[in-house]
């Protein structure tokens, strides 16, 4: 173990984003001088710390050179990240200043998937198969042809990024080049990863180290959906798994921990439970992001990972591990279909729900959407807390459906979306329609009568407009993205438009197949988006 530097009062926060926060404010509350860097001076936490400088994460050079600047002047106790993919920059300030923290070795293995995957190999750790590309290789369609050591379908990732970013799941060998290449574009080394495709419930685990010793601070459930992509739309903390199961994934976590050399400061991990017993999807030597360390995992024990990560980073025994509450935490997601955001609403009546602790709001006004390929792209984040598992999921649950979002319309994303024909094939098709109708619904559908509104008619004057009843979509049992029932969607149609809808054939202008199809395929939006593009037409 490193010695601190002289001054043990001022630390080091690598990023100044929302997942930097926690480690931002508790350093504060430790009596700590704050000097956080990002390479956006806008960044949502700039403003909290006691100091910010503009770097970026990657130019660990430039890191260093700022980090002796403060250790001749002042003092420099400690340097740490949480939530990026920059701990190969912390190790290197850290060993190039003598400050607590792993090597600057270990730290490359636990940020370069190849690297970590030859370790967990080497070790006899139970993880998957893979074959690495470079951009030099993936030029040869021949090298591409070959057979993978290992059979379909595959999981295809860039070897240095986050959040999912470029990975998706492949089921056959003529998809496999486009993937690569793809995954190349999210690549800072310029190299992809293909992997077997691992099935079976996944967890995360943060943990701390201090001299060896590994403090786990909690398991949780994650909630993935949307492939051929992992789109994490929630987690729950803690697990559901039985304790027998929560012993076997922490001590393959635990091993790959000391595999890795990661001896001190955080780890995160992302392990699977498949037939084969517990697997390493993967372990990096940080805080983990999306929600847990600085919130779920304080909301449903009472502990803060930021606190003992800090601790650690200045070399100094961990404090604020021991839970102190057995509640449950449950993180939501909220998405959108693709086009520009023209007004949210609903976000107090989120925010008033009884349990919800925050709301992180992604989009706003004006700002593009698209359907989430990666951790990174959803619309928002709603975090409940409660004593009971089912009181918490429904909170969250209950709070991200409140949240409504507009798009403006026209809109040439939003409509080749909605574009007849788009999301209703046989054939697996991404982005997914909001409502999985089979093919006897969609045959219903494609015999109701179509729209019978004539923009010549005066559409502007209309009072009413009616829908034709589509009662075996209403009462099905179908639910969207979040989980709203077709009525739920379509009084939130009414509720958006500002008109009454109401279910009947009418001799006068219909809304018909062409409405009851935006809104299987969009859900609320889609519908939304429908009426709003009949209004927006000038009358002839």
């Amino acid at each position: 173990m490193r010695i601190a530097a002289m001054n043990k009062d001022r630390i080091l926060i690598l990023g100044a984003g929302i997942m930097q926060g926690p480690a931002i404010l508790t350093a504060h509350e430790m009596g700590l001088e704050t000097v956080v860097i990002d390479a956006d001076p806008d960044a949502p936490m700039a403003g909290k710390a006691d100091r910010f400088e503009k770097i970026d994460l990657k130019d660990k050079e430039n890191i260093e050179i700022f980090a002796r600047t403060l250790l001749s002047n002042g003092g420099l106790a400690g340097v740490m990240t949480a939530g990026t993919d920059f701990s190969a920059s912390v190790a290197w300030v850290a060993e190039k200043l003598d400050l607590p923290g792993i090597s600057y070795k270990t730290a490359l293995l636990a940020s370069d998937k190849e690297k970590m995957r030859h370790c967990f190999r080497e070790a006899g750790l139970p993880s998957p198969n893979f074959t690495t590309y470079s951009e030099e290789n993936i030029k040869n369609q021949h090298l591409m042809e070959t057979e993978l050591p290992f059979p379909f379908p595959v999981v295809v990732k860039p070897v240095d990024n986050m959040g999912s970013r470029g990975c998706c799941r492949v089921d056959r060998a003529t998809e496999l080049q486009e993937a690569v290449q793809t995954a190349m574009t999210f690549s800072r080394s310029g190299r992809v990863i293909v992997e077997e495709y691992m099935e079976g419930p996944e967890f995360s685990v943060d943990a701390i180290l201090y001299q060896g010793k590994v403090t786990i601070c909690g398991l949780a459930d994650r909630h993935i959906f949307f492939p051929p992509y992992f789109i994490e739309m929630g987690h729950t903390m803690p697990t559901l798994a039985s304790s027998k199961d929560q012993e076997a994934l922490l001590d393959v976590f635990i091993r790959g921990i000391q595999a890795l050399g990661i001896d001190n400061g955080a780890a995160k991990g992302d392990i699977k439970l498949t037939a084969r017993g517990p697997m390493i999807g993967e372990i990096a030597a940080r805080l983990s992001g999306g929600y847990m360390s600085g919130w779920t995992y304080p909301y449903s024990s009472g502990a803060n990972p930021a606190r003992g990560a800090i601790c650690a980073a200045l070399g100094r025994k961990p404090q604020g591990l021991n839970p102190t509450q057995k509640w449950t935490s449950a993180e939501r997601a909220f998405i959108s279909i693709p086009g520009i955001v023209q007004s949210l609403s609903g976000l107090e009546e989120a925010r008033a729900v009884p349990g919800i602790k925050d709301l992180f709001l992604l989009a706003k006004p004006g700002s593009p959407v698209s359907f989430p390929q990666n951790n990174v792209s959803k619309a928002g984040n709603v975090i409940s807390a409660a004593p009971g598992r089912e009181e918490a999921i429904q909170a969250a649950e209950e709070a991200a459906q409140k949240v409504l979002i507009r798009l403006i319309c026209p809109n040439a994303d939003t409509e080749a979306f909605l574009a007849p024909g788009s999301g209703t094939a046989a054939i697996p098709i991404f982005p997914p329609p909001a409502y999985n109708a089979d093919s006897s619904l969609l045959e219903q559908l494609n015999h109701i009568h179509p729209d019978t509104i004539s923009v010549a008619g005066g559409i502007h004057e209309l009072k009413e407009l009616n829908i034709i009843p589509f009662p075996a979509f209403l009462q099905s049992d179908l639910s969207d993205y979040i989980g709203r029932s077709p009525k739920e969607s379509l009084e939130l149609v009414r509720k958006l438009s500002g008109l009454a809808l109401p279910l009947k054939t009418s001799a006068g202008p219909v809304l018909g197949r062409e409405f009851w199809s935006a809104l299987v395929r969009g859900g609320y939006q889609g519908a939304v988006y429908h009426i709003d593009s009949l209004f927006a037409r000038k009358p002839l």
